[in-house]
């Protein structure tokens, strides 16, 4: 039997590469954060949990305790799930943060107050409120950022805030609903901060005057 060729080698080489580049795509791991009885949990996880099985997500994911106060500024490119009981720590988790696909699953029958969270660059929003009601899970497509999104770079400014051209303010209540989710737009917003006075975030977000925004309102 004849050894094989160089060009046969080749051929091997590449389906090589193919083969372990689709495995490495296949085990992309997706973030979840999950805050029950005062903790924080933060995972890296392979495969798909079942909204607010805890003792599942401690199983089958790689997850460390992570204390309130030392969240840190960070950003999310790939898909983010959170589970809550209530809005506590939301905030530290997600206020001005980039996140590009998130999941809110809802853990409880608690009443959520009308509380916004500020996200930058969100792109695409799922809620779940089983635990709550007994209604299928929710999807918004918020924007596709296009070549506009694909020129900009966050930049970190002010103590590690991010800047972002868009920006998604979410209603809390919007939990203690059954009615489809629903958001709208204003484009090309030069003047956030005036434009939207009774919102105290701009007095600390860092705007930029020669800069346009685009503001999503969710709920």
């Amino acid at each position: 039997m004849a050894p094989p060729s160089g060009c046969s080698f080749l051929v091997i080489g590449a389906l090589g590469v193919f083969a372990l580049d689709c495995f490495a795509t296949a085990q992309k791991n997706s973030t979840l954060i999950f805050t029950k009885e005062n903790t924080i949990r933060k995972c890296s996880c392979s495969a798909d949990i079942r909204d607010c099985d805890y003792s599942l997500a401690n199983l089958m994911c790689s997850c460390k305790t992570v204390l309130p106060f030392a969240v840190e500024q960070t950003s999310y490119n790939d898909h983010l799930t959170i589970w809550f009981t209530d809005t506590s720590a939301l905030g530290p988790l997600l206020n001005f943060m980039l996140v590009r696909d998130l999941k809110l699953s809802l853990c409880s029958a608690n009443i959520l107050p009308t509380e916004y969270l500020a996200i930058c660059g969100l792109k695409r929003l799922r809620i779940s409120t089983e635990a709550k009601h007994p209604s299928p899970e929710q999807s918004l497509l918020i924007h596709d950022g296009g070549e506009r999104e694909s020129r900009e770079k966050p930049m970190l400014l002010h103590q590690g805030w991010q800047t972002c051209m868009y920006i998604s303010f979410l209603d809390m209540a919007l939990f203690n609903r059954e009615s489809s989710l629903k958001s709208y737009s204003i484009a090309d917003s030069a003047s956030v901060a005036s434009n939207f006075p009774y919102f105290s975030y701009f007095k600390t977000f860092p705007i930029l005057s020669n800069k346009s925004y685009v503001v999503t309102f969710i709920y």
